[in-house]
């Protein structure tokens, strides 16, 4: 009877070792994958009296002063209109608007915005990559990033309703589509 006690013990032993091992090495690797949000940077209009576009205002070592606040019904970075009424609700998906955006004077690109329900994406597209800029979530939305080599997609969700972004330029120009569930 001692000796099926001893095997029990030493097998509840050498099981719990194994299984907090493993354990250990899974969450040290899991623990290294996640990462902080990313940052919104603004878009500012330039005005007819600016100065020539010159290099980018922030960069991701380099971050500028913060706007001082404007009373605006819209978002940062979207044109101010007086009063701007809210979108019909209906049924149907409302296809998303690519939005004027200050262009790069540089050989990157493009930089086009998209806004869709959800928040607000912006691509620097050039003609055979293409870079995220920014993308901002409305309020009460939340938001994932994810960036491959020859992709990017951004993804709002709220309440169970997702709307994605993608920016692909796989063995073609830099496209972006858009997919709502």
């Amino acid at each position: 009877m001692s000796r099926g006690l001893v095997h029990a013990l030493a097998w509840s032993l050498s099981t719990g070792a194994a299984v907090t091992l493993s354990w250990w090495g899974v969450h040290s690797v899991m623990a290294g994958t996640a990462y902080d949000r990313p940052r919104a940077l603004p878009i500012t209009a330039q005005t007819a009296t600016a100065s020539p576009p010159g290099p980018p205002e922030a960069t991701s070592t380099r971050r500028t002063p913060p706007p001082s606040p404007t009373p605006s019904p819209r978002m940062p970075g979207g044109p101010a209109s007086p009063a701007s009424p809210p979108p019909p609700a209906s049924s149907a998906p409302a296809e998303p608007t690519p939005s004027p955006s200050p262009a790069r004077q540089d050989a990157s690109g493009d930089v086009r915005g998209y806004t869709v329900d959800g928040g607000r994406v912006v691509f620097d597209i050039g003609a055979s990559a293409a870079d995220l800029v920014s993308a901002t979530p409305e309020a009460g939305w939340q938001m994932q990033v994810w960036t491959q080599p020859t992709w990017i997609r951004v993804t709002f969700t709220r309440d169970g309703r997702e709307v994605s972004v993608f920016c692909t330029w796989h063995d073609h120009p830099p496209m972006v589509q858009f997919d709502e569930r």
